[in-house]
């Protein structure tokens, strides 16, 4: 072989045989353990053989161009459709629903042939006849040459099925776009096997030229695969953002199986003592069909319980395509924290700090209320206002936390009185207020006044004996003393001040006949 035709060879063989090289590696380098990866790397590794064949097969003698034809053109030639299929059926995700005997093995029967046409010395595919034109050794285009074009031309075109397929069930439009490249892909490839492969063109092309078609599937197969790892939730960008995100981030299949958590999901999902297969689950009917049908998942509230363990969770979904699947991001933000704060300001708005009784606001809406029923039922309502005597002393005495300690018992005492015959509230300082139902007599209202101060005294005499503490109570009548609240607790209040007169004369005469 002359030098020109050395470099020649090396242009129109060896320089495709580096690219293949180049590009399996990258592929394969870009993940190891992926099978799209592992397949596309395979693909290009069976174009560079042919490549590699035909850079040998034109170096040496013409006799040898049968025997490498058959047993390793023709051989590499059977595995490509194979690997192409697997490729395409698995990048597409069609083979969720293939049965497991059936999937991957049905693309690699060609693989027995081939074993069997090298055992046999080539004898299972017909050998070709040869010229030679120049430094290049071509075939003869005979009827065997057609219908092996014709049948790898009609396998190419089968390669568009489950593309279409694909694309057509397809919502995400980036990935509409990569098999709408691919398709393109295909097509090229075809139109580039029926130019190259069914007509002569002399000796102005290389033999067997319609392998450079599969250079430009090759191109097209890398391409996407780049894009496609650009798309993968993997992508190591977004790997931080998912390990760190406070939040609990979930990814999980349309079965409900869960492929991936973050820590925060974890931390989640011990706090509420469950499985990760548990977690789907416990999601409300509702919840499960709008993620299973796809639906746009906005701040959903959820409540989920297991073992008296109780949280609740907004909801967030979105829908990503990863490892050639659709699947569920399911986002968990726990606000059980914010409702319980939210909660107690609620009730602290309507409620006081320190006893949990109503407040002076929350005590008047319940009091209209009540007489409203009072008016239309034609009932009566009996009203109290109580002030502790001498609270002063006792927190001058004992401390604040003591006087507290005392506004807390008084207003259990008061509770426990009422119970649901009517509601109690604390106005402030040292001042409570309640209100009776269906309380007819002043007798009955006297008679339960002596029991409030009773109890009340029976608690004052065995923690604080040496402080004259009691409770001053007036009390008013609806309708009788008023038709309105603020008519009511001012007759209440004018009770009020007479039994503290009242005490304050009593307790004076006492200290004086003492003396």
């Amino acid at each position: 072989m002359e030098l020109n035709e050395a470099l020649v060879l090396l242009m129109t063989h060896g320089l495709p045989i580096l690219f293949l090289a180049y590009m399996a590696t990258d592929i394969l380098l870009r993940n190891k353990r992926k099978t799209e990866h592992i397949l596309l790397s395979l693909i290009a590794l069976c174009f560079l053989l042919l490549f590699a064949e035909e850079y040998v097969r034109n170096q040496v003698s013409i006799e040898y161009s049968p025997l490498l034809s058959s047993l390793w053109l023709s051989s590499v030639g059977f595995i490509i459709p194979g690997l192409c299929f697997h490729f395409l059926i698995k990048f597409t995700g069609l083979h969720t629903n293939w049965p497991r005997f059936l999937y991957p093995y049905i693309f690699y029967i060609p693989f027995i042939f081939v074993i069997l046409n090298i055992f046999t010395g080539a004898t299972l595919i017909s050998t070709q006849d040869f010229f030679e034109v120049g430094m290049w050794k071509y075939p003869i285009y005979n009827e065997n040459y057609y219908i092996a074009m014709t049948v790898g031309t009609i396998t190419d075109i089968l390669f568009l099925i489950p593309l279409l397929i694909a694309k057509y069930r397809e919502k995400i439009e980036e990935q509409r776009a990569i098999y709408h490249q691919l398709i393109i892909g295909v097509c090229v490839a075809i139109m580039l096997n029926i130019v190259l492969g069914y007509f002569q063109y002399g000796n102005t092309l290389p033999p067997y030229s319609f392998i450079y078609a599969g250079i430009v599937w090759c191109y097209f197969l890398r391409k996407i695969m780049k894009q496609h790892d650009f798309l993968n939730v993997y992508d190591k960008r977004y790997e931080k953002l998912f390990h760190l995100n406070p939040n609990a981030i979930l990814l999980l299949d349309f079965k409900g199986i869960i492929h991936n958590v973050n820590p925060a999901a974890t931390k989640l999902l011990d706090n509420l003592n469950l499985r990760q297969e548990q977690l789907f689950t416990l999601l409300d009917d509702t919840l499960k069909e709008q993620l299973l049908t796809e639906k746009e998942i906005k701040d959903c509230s959820l409540s989920i319980s297991n073992n008296d363990v109780e949280f609740l969770l907004l909801v967030n979904a979105d829908y990503i395509w990863v490892d050639n699947q659709m699947h569920i991001l399911l986002i968990l933000q726990d606000v059980t924290l914010q409702k319980q704060y939210q909660k107690e300001i609620e009730f602290l708005a309507s409620h006081d700090a320190l006893t949990g009784l109503p407040n002076r606001r929350s005590f008047t809406i319940q009091l209209e209320a009540a007489m409203e029923t009072c008016r239309n039922e034609q009932q009566t309502l009996t009203l109290l206002l109580i002030d502790i005597d001498n609270f002063k002393s006792l927190n001058d005495t004992y401390g604040h936390q003591v006087g507290d300690e005392l506004l807390q018992v008084t207003a259990q005492i008061l509770q426990d009185a009422v119970k649901d015959t009517g509601d109690v509230a604390r106005l402030g300082g040292d001042e409570f207020v309640l209100f009776l139902r269906n309380v007819h007599s002043k007798q009955l209202t006297n008679q339960f006044i002596e029991q409030l101060q009773s109890t009340f005294s029976q608690h004052i005499s065995i923690t604080y004996p040496d402080l004259p503490i009691s409770l001053s109570i007036g009390a008013s009548q609806f309708p009788k003393d008023g038709r309105d609240g603020k008519t009511l607790l001012h007759h209440a209040d004018q009770a009020m001040y007479v039994a503290k007169r009242s005490y304050k004369l009593e307790t004076a005469g006492k200290r004086g006949i003492h003396e």
